[in-house]
C-alpha cells in the first residue's frame, strides 16, 4: 500500500469538478469516486487477511458458495450466475481452488453437458478458518458501527435495485 497522501484527493477532485462542471455533477462524481476508492482499500485488506490460505476474495466467495450449497456442489454455470461473473472467471476461480485442494471439478451425474464444482474436506476447514479471520476484522470495514453499516448497505441496495442487479428489488 502506498504512503498516505498529505491531502484528500477526492476533496481536491470535488473542488476541481465544481469549478469546471458546476455543483450539480460534483456530488455524484465524489460519491462514485469514494465508492471505488473504498472498494480498493477493502479489497486490499481482505486479500491480505486471506493470504495464509492463498485465497483472494474472489476465490473465497466461490468457496463459500460451495460451502453453503446443500450438497457441497454446484454447476459452474449456476456459480457464474450467483457470483455474477463471466463463465471464464468461474473456470479460473475453480482452477485456483482445485490447485489449492479446496475444490474439485467433475461431471454432473445426470447432465453430461454440465460440470460440477465440489468443495473438499480441506476446503470446508479453510472456509471456516478464513471466515473466522474475516469476521474478526469485520470484513475490513474498520470502525463503522452496525447502524452505519446497515445504512450503507441500504443505500447501496437502492442503487443495485435501480440498476436491475436482481429481481424483486
Amino acid at each position: 500500500m502506498p504512503a498516505p497522501l498529505p491531502f484528500d484527493p477526492i476533496a481536491e477532485a470535488q473542488r476541481q469538478w465544481r469549478r469546471h462542471w458546476g455543483e450539480d455533477a460534483t456530488p455524484s462524481m465524489a460519491a462514485v469516486t469514494s465508492i471505488m476508492r473504498v472498494h480498493q482499500l477493502v479489497m486490499a485488506r481482505l486479500n491480505d487477511e486471506l493470504k495464509p490460505w492463498e485465497l483472494t476474495f474472489a476465490r473465497y466467495e466461490a468457496l463459500m458458495l460451495l460451502f453453503f450449497s446443500r450438497t457441497g456442489s454446484l454447476p459452474l454455470g449456476k456459480m457464474g450466475a450467483r457470483l455474477q461473473v463471466h463463465p471464464t472467471s468461474v473456470t479460473n476461480l475453480i482452477d485456483g481452488l482445485e490447485r489449492l485442494g479446496y475444490a474439485t471439478r467433475g461431471p454432473h451425474p445426470s447432465d453430461r453437458r454440465t460440470t460440477l464444482a465440489s468443495i473438499t474436506d480441506r476446503g470446508r476447514v479453510v472456509a471456516d478458518e478464513a471466515t473466522e479471520a474475516l469476521n474478526a476484522m469485520h470484513f475490513g470495514t474498520g470502525r463503522l458501527r452496525s447502524d452505519d453499516l446497515d445504512a450503507l448497505t441500504g443505500l447501496l441496495r437502492s442503487m443495485r435495485v435501480e440498476a436491475g442487479d436482481f429481481e424483486g428489488g
